[in-house]
């Protein structure tokens, strides 16, 4: 057995996780060393205003949840194993104090936590883990496609070895696992939640170990949580090692941002927390009224297009492909549609992402080299600037929900300066997946949070995502089984050093191929009244709310 605790899986990530640790420090503000200046006060009732919420998916279940929204919320009702450090991505301890893993990866051994309860009274077992991991199992045979599936890839069974001990069993090697038993989607509930329906668990039903309880969810409106006041048992990455400081939030779910942020400016709530990053003017009014601006990457794959790039469309032709990415002027882009100082996209992960390898040089916006492929690929430039081919304009159509963004006419004027047309084709949801799902787009994006880059084959390998158009028709038929054996070798290796080598080959080949198109890091941003106190990102971009406190005006 390869014993791992918390030392040594410090030594192990410090040396080879992607030489990260100061690039994860510096895309997240503050640090995880940082400690308050102030004398913490306790009570209060914290008022947060977050995007819309989900309205296609109504659940707060952890294993269902792909939502952001509800995974921050649920970062502070139910609890892991493990957790992970924001600045560097080591895994540490949480509910599980140590851990050991087997030489072939397939099996997991957790020392817990003795001195855990549910917020039902319920004591935290290895039993309790055991029904956790066991039902979350049973739950795939009935919804194949659920966002928690990743997850728990190459599960197999539970081993109780005692009554705060358990060894969980893999029947395939899954190199993120570790990671896995790190986040929401993993996290452990009461037995008594898996013996609710999931529509009642949805709806919120949980019953966790976290510092708050859920006292009620409304969707489409907010949710509201109360202070446990018996919690003792933070993760090893928070600050406040008793109780939270406060004793109540609020959450509202307001789809309008002129809405939110007249919220916010008015006082009405304390923290402004919007799905997309901030732009230079919101940033330039929130300052002038002092406001505190908290930004971190979120890890997992950037916001990229993806090509279709099956038999008969234009992007199917390397060469096109190849100039498109040259097209793109991400710099630009970072500037214009956010802010001065937004960082451009370095590759088609975001740098907080473990493993990432940055492909800057080789996203070098170069329209004159874009314009040469184009040329030497048969598509002259013809009528009104554009490019044709056998009487064909060059067009690529993207499809979107709603309405279109200003990055979305931005790229379509930079591709307009080499010729090519860019429709953005708006749709209506069921309208939306049925395009898709037809494969009659050109580029289509999609993205997924997830602090490990195995996230990505739950975007583009089409084993893990029941053969989702996008990922089915991403790749040209030579490059498909290239891009599977390296998500392949990102699985079976368990040490840092191969997964650094197996995920940098990826990254690389998905720019050499030009079959992801990464437009922009996905900065998320929140802004927070100065009255917020302790306001720290975990390593997946939400917060730790027992940290947080009020200070009195």
């Amino acid at each position: 057995m390869t014993i791992i605790d918390a030392a040594i899986s410090l030594r192990l990530s410090r040396r080879s996780l992607l030489g990260l640790t100061g690039a994860l420090a510096a895309a997240s503000t503050p640090s995880l060393a940082a400690q308050p200046t102030e004398q913490p006060l306790p009570g209060g009732t914290l008022k947060i205003a977050f995007y819309r919420d989900n309205t296609t998916l109504v659940s707060l279940d952890p294993f269902q949840v792909y939502w952001l929204e509800h995974r921050v919320i649920l970062r502070n009702v139910v609890e892991s194993l493990t957790d992970q450090d924001p600045s560097t991505g080591e895994i540490i301890p949480w509910l599980a104090t140590a851990w050991e893993i087997s030489e072939d990866g397939l099996a997991y051994t957790f020392q817990l936590r003795e001195d855990v309860t549910f917020s039902n009274g319920t004591p935290f077992t290895a039993e309790a883990v055991r029904i956790a991991f066991d039902s979350n199992k049973e739950f795939i045979k009935s919804v194949p496609a659920v966002f928690g599936r990743t997850y728990l890839a190459g599960y197999d069974r539970a081993e109780l070895l005692g009554p705060h001990r358990i060894r969980l069993h893999l029947s395939e090697p899954n190199a993120g696992f570790l990671q896995a038993t790190s986040t929401t989607n993993l996290a452990i509930l009461a037995p008594e939640s898996y013996r609710l329906t999931a529509r009642e668990r949805s709806l919120g039903a949980l019953i966790g170990t976290g510092p708050f309880v859920l006292e009620s969810y409304t969707p489409e409106v907010g949710i509201k949580l109360t202070r446990r006041e018996d919690y003792a048992w933070p993760s090893a990455a928070a600050r406040n090692r008793g109780k939270a400081y406060l004793e109540k939030i609020e959450v509202r779910y307001v789809a309008e941002e002129n809405v939110r942020n007249g919220q916010f400016l008015q006082g009405q709530v304390d923290i402004v927390w919007p799905r997309n990053p901030f732009t230079e003017v919101e940033l330039q009014l929130f300052q002038s009224r002092q406001a505190q601006i908290f930004s971190r990457s979120l890890p997992g794959p950037a916001l990229n297009l993806y090509p279709n790039t099956k038999e008969g469309r234009i992007l199917s032709d390397p060469k096109v492909r190849a100039a498109l990415q040259k097209a793109i002027d991400r710099k630009t882009f970072a500037r214009g549609v956010f802010s001065a100082d937004f960082p451009a996209v370095q590759g088609p992960y975001d740098t907080t992402t473990p493993f990432f390898r940055a492909q800057a040089d080789k996203l070098a916006y170069d329209p004159a080299g874009a314009k040469r492929l184009l040329d030497e690929a048969g598509w002259r430039v013809g009528a009104g600037g554009w490019r044709y081919k056998d009487g064909r304009r060059l067009t690529l159509v993207r499809p979107l929900q709603g309405a279109e963004t200003p990055g979305d006419v931005l790229i379509q004027d930079q591709l307009r300066q080499v010729g090519i047309e860019l429709k953005l084709q708006i749709l209506v949801a069921g309208e939306f997946l049925t395009f898709v799902a037809a494969g009659r787009y050109d580029l289509h994006s999609s993205y997924m949070t997830r602090a490990d880059p195995v996230i990505l084959q739950t975007i583009l390998d089409p084993r893990h995502t029941n053969g989702s158009a996008l990922s089915v028709n991403a790749y040209p038929p030579e490059v498909r089984p290239r891009v599977e054996a390296l998500f392949d070798e990102g699985l079976r290796q368990t040490s840092a050093a191969e997964r650094t080598k197996a995920y940098g080959a990826l990254q690389d080949l998905l720019i050499d191929e030009n079959v992801a198109f990464p437009i922009y890091e996905r900065l998320w941003q929140a802004a927070a009244l100065r009255r917020v106190k302790g306001f720290q990102w975990t390593s997946e971009g939400f917060a730790l709310f027992n940290d947080i406190w009020l200070a009195r005006s």
